[in-house]
């Protein structure tokens, strides 16, 4: 290879980042947000060292991205975008440095082609934050272990602190990057001196404030986690969510991709070859132990798609390295590998599953119904919600003394993004589950105040709200629809919130355990 043709592929590698983060950029504010979005903002409106559900540097991100560009999808969601950058660049490093440019170019073919990147770099949630800090660890704590410098461990370190505080399963880095070390000849030394453990220090000192206000609060966020983990479930091993668990990691990857990297896993844990780096069993070792964690528990409990999102980061780089990279014949074969065959159709099969979801979005291409369509569902209406909600509030006796309200913190946190003004609004927790509004109201702060609130339920004013208001009017419906993108056929339901007006509320906003052994209860 020429050392022309060498810079030409890592030439075209950043500039393919490039387009992709300005298409996200302008992508990014085509469409409404999503309620976890309007949940993190609603946070950046309320900073603390700690929330409920998670650790804090997404609020903080969208915090300083607001006050910049003002309270605008593009803001709430740039975080999101710029992290998504960082971690491409950084994979792309790892390749180039360790692998070649021809790899590298890969990556970022690779990467911004799949839809769990596609949405982490659109979507703002916690998981591109620490996406870009798994990122850069493995990037910096792979050069220490070269190296060995101070700054490379330390910046290893710092960027495992600030995973940390952008999601608590940043913690899971530590294992693999550490059993590396352990079990290679080449690099064992490296943990036989201070620096990589002076890293880790450092990088927890970062996170230090939030176990403070963790402790302070009665580990609530140790709670939740325990919670969504399946601590409050009996003990038990089963199938019911496994395949559910594979299938979302097929779908966030597309099947062919997820394939290629069950095949660079193994390829990089077996190291047949003499010739094999150390780098692949590295990134192998980095990788693994959380998807691995994540497979397990979902034989316990259901599994979110995007909870092991990181452990796909390094066989970004992996795939590249082992199936397009290099030769594709092997020494027995003149055939290609199975690898390398499918590596084209992987690539092709997942910018076509990423353009077909971000089309659907913003015009609705697939014949989907409705209830089918989780981008209708999840993104539609909120606006109109919050234009009815407002012109409601101005229909009561007080309107200065009328909070908005939702059953479910998800549309509490919408209604605060969508109604004009962008007014404080609460969630009423009683029946559903603890969340950050338990932190920012108390029932004395309303008492007496009449409301406009939001449910997905026809009867929630004789079965539920007639208990904490005076008096409830029977609900307004608001019908939610889309114009098909196809044909003349009628507008379709999406989805019918009910808007209720109360009186004198009484008190009972936070949430009320139904058994006192869940481990969420004080």
């Amino acid at each position: 290879m020429t050392q022309s043709t060498d810079r030409f592929y890592i030439q075209i590698a950043w500039l393919w980042i490039g387009a992709f983060t300005l298409f996200r950029l302008v992508y990014a504010g085509q469409f409404l947000l999503v309620p976890d979005e309007t949940n993190y903002w609603q946070w950046s409106r309320h900073l603390a060292w700690g929330y409920h559900d998670q650790a804090p540097l997404i609020a903080w991100a969208i915090k300083l991205a607001t006050t910049l560009l003002g309270h605008t999808e593009l803001a709430v969601r740039l975080p999101s975008i710029l992290s998504m950058t960082v971690v491409s660049g950084y994979l792309v490093l790892i390749a180039s440095r360790w692998v070649g440019n021809r790899a590298a170019w890969h990556t970022a073919l690779l990467t911004q082609g799949i839809l769990l990147f596609n949405v982490g770099g659109l979507l703002a949630t916690a998981d591109g934050l620490q996406a870009a800090a798994w990122a850069g660890a493995t990037y910096h704590v792979a050069r220490s272990y070269e190296n060995g410098t101070w700054p490379q461990w330390l910046a290893g370190g710092l960027w495992f602190g600030i995973g940390l505080l952008s999601k608590y399963t940043m913690v899971l880095f530590l294992p693999g990057a550490f059993i590396y070390g352990l079990v290679t000849r080449e690099h064992r030394a490296r943990l036989a001196i201070l620096r990589p453990y002076i890293g880790v220090l450092a990088g927890t000192a970062l996170f230090l404030p939030v176990i403070l206000w963790n402790a302070h609060n009665n580990w609530n966020s140790l709670r939740h986690v325990a919670y969504i983990g399946g601590a409050n479930e009996a003990f038990a091993l089963h199938l019911r969510f496994f395949g559910d668990f594979l299938a979302s990691q097929a779908g966030l990857l597309s099947p062919l991709v997820f394939i290629l990297v069950g095949m660079a896993w193994w390829r990089g844990l077996a190291r047949r070859n003499p010739g094999d780096q150390w780098i692949n069993a590295y990134l192998t070792l980095s990788s693994v132990p959380m998807f691995a964690l994540f497979a397990v528990l979902s034989l316990h409990t259901r599994v979110y798609g995007n909870w092991p999102g990181s452990a796909y980061l390094a066989p970004m780089v992996l795939i590249p390295a082992f199936f397009s990279a290099t030769p594709r014949t092997d020494a027995r074969s003149p055939r290609p590998s199975l690898g390398a065959r499918l590596w084209p159709w992987a690539v092709g099969s997942a910018y076509l599953f990423s353009a077909l979801v971000l089309l659907q979005v913003v015009w609705p291409i697939l014949p989907l119904p409705p209830s089918m369509d989780r981008t209708a569902t999840e993104i539609q209406g909120w606006d109109q919600l919050g234009q009815k909600a407002a012109d409601l509030r101005r229909t009561m006796p007080n309107p200065d003394r009328t909070f908005l309200f939702g059953l479910r913190y998800q549309t509490a946190s919408e209604l605060a993004f969508y109604t004009p003004g962008q007014p404080p609004t609460v969630s009423i927790n009683k029946w559903m589950r603890p969340n950050v509004y338990d932190y920012w109201w108390r029932d004395e702060d309303l008492i007496g105040w009449d409301a406009v609130g939001v449910t997905f339920e026809a009867d929630h004013h004789e079965t539920r709200l007639n208990r904490i208001f005076a008096r409830v009017e029977p609900p307004i419906e608001l019908k939610i629809t889309r114009k098909p993108l196809w044909g003349q056929a009628p507008d379709e339901h999406i989805k019918t919130f009910y808007l209720y007006r109360a009186y004198g509320f009484k008190g009972g906003l936070r949430w009320e355990p139904k058994d006192k052994t869940d481990v969420r209860a004080r």
